[in-house]
C-alpha cells in the first residue's frame, strides 16, 4: 500500500513512469475483475480502456481513502455496471427481446477452457448485478467486505447480505446444471 501512495504521489506530480508502473500493476487485476462482472473480454478491455483514460484526466481529484487497488476495482465495477445497463437500454429501445450478455468462451479467454467455467459464467450472468458486484470485488478482488460497504456507500451487513444471497443463488443454479 505504501508503494501504491508513492506511484499515486509521483503520478499526481506529473511522473508518466509512476502511471506506466500502476497500469503494469493492476491490468491484470482490474480486467480480471471487467471480465468477471461482464462475462465478455471485448468489454472488460473496454472498460478498463475507458477507466484510465478517466483516470489520467482526473488525476489531481483523486482522494485516496483506501486502497489504490480498492479504489480501482471499484470504479471499474462502476464502469462495467454502466455498460451494462447502457447496453440494456439500447437493445430495449431497438425491440430486441433476445439480448443476453455473451458468455466468455475458450476461444476469448485462454484460461477459460473447461466446461465448468463455463457453467459457472453462465451461472454469475444470471445474478442480480448487486450480488455479482461483491462476490467478485471480495473473492478475486480480495477486498474486504468492510471495504466493499464503504466504497458502495452502504452498509456492512447489506454487503453481507448480497454476498451470502449471490452465494446461495449460484450454489442453486450450478446444482440443477449439475441435475441436467
Amino acid at each position: 500500500m505504501l508503494e501504491d501512495t508513492l506511484l499515486l504521489w509521483k503520478y499526481k506530480r506529473g511522473s508518466r513512469d509512476a502511471l506506466e508502473k500502476i497500469y503494469d500493476k493492476y491490468e491484470t487485476y482490474l480486467i480480471t475483475v471487467a471480465t468477471a462482472l461482464l462475462n465478455n473480454t471485448h468489454d472488460a478491455e473496454d472498460v478498463l480502456h475507458d477507466f484510465f483514460v478517466s483516470f489520467v484526466k482526473s488525476a489531481d481529484k483523486i482522494k485516496l481513502q483506501g486502497s489504490l487497488k480498492a479504489y480501482m476495482a471499484t470504479c471499474v465495477a462502476n464502469l462495467a455496471r454502466n455498460r451494462m445497463k447502457r447496453k440494456q437500454l439500447e437493445h430495449v429501445a431497438s425491440g430486441d427481446d433476445s439480448y443476453s450478455e455473451p458468455i466468455a468462451s475458450g476461444a476469448e479467454l485462454p484460461a477459460i477452457q473447461k466446461e465448468e467455467t463455463v457453467i459457472l459464467n453462465q451461472a454469475m450472468y444470471e445474478l442480480p448485478f448487486e450480488q455479482k458486484e461483491i462476490i467478485v470485488l471480495h473473492l478475486q478482488g480480495n477486498m474486504k467486505f468492510t471495504e466493499i460497504a464503504k466504497l458502495r456507500n452502504t452498509s456492512v451487513n447489506t454487503v453481507r447480505s448480497r454476498y451470502r444471497y449471490g452465494l446461495d443463488k449460484l450454489r442453486t443454479l450450478l446444482n440443477s446444471e449439475v441435475i441436467k
